[in-house]
């Protein structure tokens, strides 16, 4: 079996198949694995392509980095739910409490402790979280999370404090163009599922190191291949039975080519155009054309360097942004807290942040450090050892109201695709990546049993 692509949906679907006592080659074309979200060396420090938030929801993540031997206490932090903004700043304060409360208790203890809410606010946050329930968290007609947050009465100041910083985090949208349904989605398997579902994990390891290479090392302790550095250029079909891959790269010294029972390819949606659109054995036509409609959407990570002395008083808060007054951030995490060798080291988040990242790499970070020396009221953020911009120009799709996304079967035979893409409840966050790649291989299964 082979694997076309090593981030998180490939690894997912190879360490599946290495599992189930397949004999797995894993082809990825970089050199770092973990596609979308990988380790980045850059000239001051190893760092993140863009700063995650896993939540304790993501059973399947978690089931799959356990099997791989990730020690869940050692590579992420878990906090309880929160939204926590920088004293007077005008934010809010919201936590659920450490204590091990039952689902919805220790969301509704948060909300009467809460901070910076009026009591119209708590009534309106209270009022979506009941009538959602009753929902199933099910609409019949999908709509923008603006629409939707306007039918349930909610108030402006949880819009800005809450919910909208909660959609731009999940599906990296603007509110106002993103899916109800899927924010319901997520909502439902967090807020609406058991205590520990809506716990945040912070990574605590590099994004390649927390899952990637883990699932590599286990597919090569199965008996199975990985090659970085190896570039799938082309699929054939051989009389519907095979697949010739003709693959190229350093790491396989020019170009060759194999053949396989079974592929799942796991690119990016419009790699997997590309592959599929020059199968010339196959019809692909319709899929090809759904693969290249997706809108793709940036994250930007602005890293800061200060002194190593230099911590804040939580390992992450929520900011205020307001790009007309150059107030880009919208999270910033505390990486030495997180990461004992990343002392003094701040990564400040942007989602949806294509115009933000239009504009020259140092205004950018002068204005981020700004906004972190105003809002927390220290003027030594306003001043950085050093910085290092990181915008992953396709880092998602925009999730829009009614997006209608590939199934993982490809409708060739032995052909099956996975990807943060394919249909699915979640948008594209590593568990959806996660999901599809568990899919894909289960597809793959059921095929070579036939």
């Amino acid at each position: 079996m082979a694997v076309i692509g090593a981030g998180w949906a490939g690894c997912a679907a190879a360490v599946e198949l290495a599992q189930a006592g397949y004999r797995v080659t894993l082809l990825e074309a970089a050199r770092t694995l973990g596609g979308r979200a990988r380790r980045v060396e850059t000239d001051r420090a190893h760092l993140d392509n863009g700063q995650h938030i896993l939540l304790g929801a993501y059973s399947e993540s978690l089931r799959l980095m356990k099997l791989a031997g990730i020690d869940r206490e050692q590579a992420l932090l878990t906090l309880p739910l929160q939204m926590r903004y920088p004293p007077n700043t005008g934010g809010m304060d919201f936590a659920a409490p450490s204590l091990p409360l039952p689902a919805p208790l220790h969301l509704a203890t948060a909300l009467f402790r809460a901070r910076g809410l009026t009591r119209e606010d708590k009534l309106s946050l209270a009022r979506f979280s009941t009538t959602a329930r009753w929902m199933g968290w099910q609409l019949h007609q999908d709509c923008s999370v603006s629409e939707l947050l306007a039918r349930f009465d909610q108030t402006p100041r949880l819009i800005q404090l809450m919910w909208r910083p909660l959609c731009l985090a999940a599906l990296n949208t603007p509110p106002e163009r993103a899916s109800a349904q899927v924010f319901l989605n997520v909502l439902r398997d967090s807020l609406g599922a058991r205590r520990r579902a809506s716990d945040m994990l912070l990574p605590r390891a590099d994004l390649s190191a927390l899952f990637p290479e883990a699932a590599s090392a286990y597919v090569e302790a199965h008996g199975g291949n990985v090659r970085s550095g190896a570039k799938v250029q082309a699929i054939h079909s051989i009389e519907g039975r095979l697949w010739q891959l003709d693959i190229s790269g350093s790491a396989v010294g020019g170009t060759w080519s194999t053949y396989f029972s079974g592929v799942v390819l796991a690119t990016g949606a419009s790699q997997a155009a590309a592959l599929l659109h020059d199968i010339s054995e196959c019809d692909t036509a319709a899929l090809c054309s759904q693969l290249t409609a997706f809108e793709p959407e940036a994250i930007t990570t602005v890293y800061l360097q200060y002194a190593a002395s230099v911590k804040l008083d939580l390992p992450f808060y929520a900011l205020l942004d307001d790009p007309y007054n150059h107030h880009y951030g919208q999270f910033v995490f505390d990486r030495g807290q997180l990461d004992a060798s990343q002392p003094g080291l701040l990564a400040v988040v942007i989602s949806a942040s294509a115009q933000s990242a239009d504009q020259p790499q140092e205004l950018l970070a002068e204005a981020v450090a700004v906004q972190l020396a105003v809002d927390f009221q220290r003027p030594e953020l306003g001043r950085p050892d050093w910085f290092k911009v990181i915008t992953e120009k396709r880092a998602t799709y925009a999730s829009t109201p009614g997006l209608q996304r590939p199934s993982n079967d490809s409708g060739l035979p032995g052909l099956v695709l996975a990807g943060d893409y394919t249909a699915g409840d979640y948008p594209a966050t590593l568990e959806s990546a996660v999901r599809s790649g568990v899919a894909a291989a289960a597809l793959l299964k059921r095929s070579a049993a036939q």
